[in-house]
């Protein structure tokens, strides 16, 4: 068999305010081909199909007409897991209509193990595979809250509710093959955060269970999964080194983070051999730049000389690449902005954000690493200004009545004139 293990699509997510239907459009368009071409058996999505739990009608509209593409395919099965961003309900609701698809999908956890246990039967009604479709575990799923728990006993029940939760399934799983008689694999799922898992900045990874980080370790999983395919965190990678412990990672960069990061999915091929499975075989695909990223950082000879290094290597038919600007330089610059907007002028370039160190950082007093110009609102800047200039408290809200006056006149004006 032939599977393909791809995870955390987020389709509808936007990278500052930015749509990117297309992006997700192009992904699936390619994701298509790749199961075409490479003759795949069944496709696991290993959870955040979507970014949000109430998708918008672009982002279901993309998802649906992928599922039907892939089942005109020559790909048989298809199975889905929800992530934390999912909806378990959103999911779930065709859930039965797509059976006659062999789409599977697993919303939520419930009281049977039996509804994450799936056999998979080829075209002769023969069993070719078993997956172990365990979604995201909710805290309510896998522990009894207690009022006045520590974070430490908390902790310790919610990596005993994901082990104690693992194992059921994993033997329900091995009983099925038993029963069946065939030496078939047992494949399972999960979106969750391993220990020593690698994550950068910017990616939207967010901790999965409040008050407690509930990193688990490779042991947690049974010897008898022949491959485990992961979601949640963005960056390709194995687990513990484990060739058959993966997250295939995210097919697009979720931020400007992961600009330069080869993004990937996972085949797994099992060879049968004398009537007995071979061990899982891994190689990543790699996934094409359907929007190119740019992160520009340094002081504005070096950010200006980048722009003009970028807009020489512009490839007219490809979209123009998205930057992102980090100005970190010693010179205050206060049309930083009109400077860049000036320098990409007559390319099809388009920043997206400027973050000005300067600025933020000597000027305005920077609260968090992250923190931008465009975090803060007219009132922010001004109320900064008065803490940096040690303006008297006493003083302030009196400026800040007048300083809003002026703003609100100064809008009354722009509207009157439109």
């Amino acid at each position: 068999m032939k599977i393909l293990h791809t995870s955390d699509w987020h389709i509808g997510r936007t990278l500052y305010g930015r749509k990117r239907y297309e992006e997700f459009e192009a992904f699936l368009t390619w994701l298509a081909e790749t199961i075409q071409q490479n003759e795949i058996d069944a496709l696991l999505v290993a959870g955040d199909v979507f970014d949000t739990s109430a998708p918008s009608n672009r982002a279901q509209e993309l998802y649906y007409r992928f599922l039907c593409q892939v089942a005109a395919s020559s790909c048989r099965h298809v199975v889905v897991v929800a992530g934390n961003h999912d909806s378990p309900s959103f999911l779930n609701a065709p859930r039965e209509l797509l059976k006659a698809l062999d789409v599977h999908v697993v919303g939520s956890s419930t009281e049977s193990a039996e509804d994450e246990v799936l056999v998979l039967r080829n075209e002769q009604d023969a069993p070719e595979l078993i997956v172990c479709a365990v979604p995201y575990l909710r805290d309510r799923d896998i522990r009894v809250a207690e009022a006045g728990e520590s974070v430490e006993e908390k902790e310790r029940k919610l990596i005993d509710g994901i082990r104690t939760h693992y194992a059921a399934v994993a033997a329900l799983a091995e009983q099925k093959r038993e029963e069946l008689g065939a030496d078939i694999p047992i494949i399972g799922t999960g979106h969750l955060f391993t220990a020593g898992g690698q994550t950068v900045d910017g990616d939207g990874v967010r901790e999965l269970y409040v008050g407690s980080l509930a990193h688990v370790t490779a042991g947690i999983f049974p010897a008898c999964f022949n491959y485990l395919a992961l979601g949640h965190l963005h960056v390709p990678q194995k687990v513990n080194g484990s060739e058959i412990i993966r997250y295939s990672g995210s097919p697009l960069p979720m931020g400007f983070g992961e600009a330069k990061q080869q993004k990937s999915v996972c085949l797994v091929a099992f060879d049968q051999i004398e009537g007995h499975s071979t061990a899982a075989s891994v190689q990543l695909i790699d996934v094409p730049v359907f929007q190119r990223l740019e992160r520009v950082k340094g002081d504005w000879d070096g950010i200006s000389s980048r722009i003009l290094e970028l807009s020489a290597t512009d490839d007219p038919n490809r979209s123009g690449a998205w930057l992102e600007v980090i100005y970190d330089g010693i010179e205050v610059i206060g049309d930083l902005r009109e400077r860049l907007e000036a320098a990409i002028s007559g390319t099809r370039m388009q920043i997206l954000r400027i973050k000005n160190n300067r600025i933020i950082d000597r000027v305005l007093g920077q609260i968090h690493a992250e923190e931008t110009l465009d975090d803060l609102n007219v009132n922010d800047v001004f109320e900064r200004c008065l803490a940096v200039h040690e303006v008297p408290e006493e003083q302030r809200p009196e400026l800040l009545r007048a300083y809003q006056e002026t703003v609100s006149s100064l809008y009354e004006d722009d509207v009157q004139a439109e």
